[in-house]
């Protein structure tokens, strides 16, 4: 009998026990992910996947994220997809939306430097000083910022080193701010994501590229684009977001968003540029093996984009007061200094 008793207390509390485990599997919150980018790409297999198992991790499964299998639209509509909660979280760049991130232009100007994780930590401490109250940034829960580590030139099959040889070259481009910085240097830019480049430079469309160096391996470009222009302090740069819609974020308990708060902000942020970091060495050792013509750009070339430079500056400081920036350049010598200091460490 007494057996028969302890077996009988011992299934109760197994019985209990799945019961309590089913409901919360079933209580948990499951959100959607939307990302543009193959499953094969970095940012999937070493950024985003390890970002939903940390958020599984520290919530003790009681907030889970699933990526969908395909985005749910074009890379330039992922912050809409998030603020109006199509999806609850998402991935992009900031550089698609010009006219609404006007405030970010400064970070995807010459010179923002080429330590990716650096660069993120800075601007995401940039962010929390100097933009969180903007306007542009309602309607979202701003999980982490990130930049590339500098883009650079590239072409298919000249050495570019002197503003003569940028010179009405054709060059895919995927921004304003490229856009002026090639139209000032006398180049022809050609406005197309960086998923076209390869059909545009097998067509004769384009003769060169802007990429990060590893950008040109992860797009399969190294058979199209051999020769390539290394500016020490970045030819230009982008700026990205991971976000959540706000109303999600807000319907979340206390306790899991405390969780996910410590894995968020600048440490999701210098995760984004450790992967850069890794990537863009990785790239350039690649090329070099494959006989590619890495040069540095000439001290001529250089000192035209850094007039550039000083012309955009003056002109984004106008636009950024305009769009809400109450000092851009306290702004910009904060990104500038906390960078330098990153980058030293």
């Amino acid at each position: 009998m007494i057996n028969f008793t302890t077996k009988m207390l011992k299934g109760a509390v197994a019985a209990t026990a799945l019961v309590s485990a089913t409901a919360q599997i079933a209580s948990a919150e499951v959100l959607t992910m939307s990302s543009w980018v193959p499953p094969t790409h970095f940012i999937h297999t070493d950024f985003l996947v390890p970002f939903t198992e940390r958020v599984a991790e520290v919530t003790e499964g009681r907030v889970t994220v699933t990526i969908l299998p395909a985005p749910l639209a074009s890379p330039p509509q992922h912050w809409e997809l998030a603020r109006n909660g199509v999806a609850d979280i998402t991935w992009g760049n900031f550089t698609y939306e010009p006219e609404r991130f006007v405030s970010m232009w400064f970070a995807e100007f010459p010179n923002a430097g080429t330590n990716a994780e650096a660069q993120s930590r800075a601007l995401w401490q940039t962010y929390e000083t100097f933009l969180a109250d903007n306007a542009a940034f309602d309607g979202v829960k701003l999980l982490g910022v990130g930049m590339f580590g500098g883009g650079q030139l590239h072409h298919g099959s000249e050495a570019v080193t002197s503003p003569d040889d940028v010179a009405n070259v054709k060059f895919r481009m995927g921004g304003p701010i490229q856009e002026q910085l090639l139209t000032s240097l006398g180049a022809i830019p050609v406005a197309a994501p960086a998923t076209k480049a390869y059909e545009m430079l097998e067509s004769g469309v384009i003769d060169g590229s802007l990429h990060t160096m590893e950008s040109v391996v992860n797009f399969r470009l190294e058979d199209s684009l051999t020769n390539h222009t290394i500016f020490p302090n970045g030819f230009y740069d982008a700026t990205f977001f991971v976000i959540m819609n706000g109303a999600k974020w807000d319907g979340l308990s206390d306790e899991d968003k405390a969780a996910i708060e410590g894995i968020i902000g600048e440490e999701l942020s210098a995760a984004w540029g450790q992967n850069f970091d890794k990537q863009n060495p990785a790239a350039v050792e690649k090329l070099s093996a494959a006989g590619h013509d890495i040069v540095e750009a000439s001290p001529e070339l250089i000192a035209a984009v850094d007039t550039i430079y000083g012309e955009m500056v003056a002109d984004w400081v106008e636009a950024a007061k305009a769009a809400g920036v109450a000092d851009p350049e306290a702004m910009l010598a904060f990104y500038n200094d906390t960078y330098n200091s990153l980058a030293g460490e």
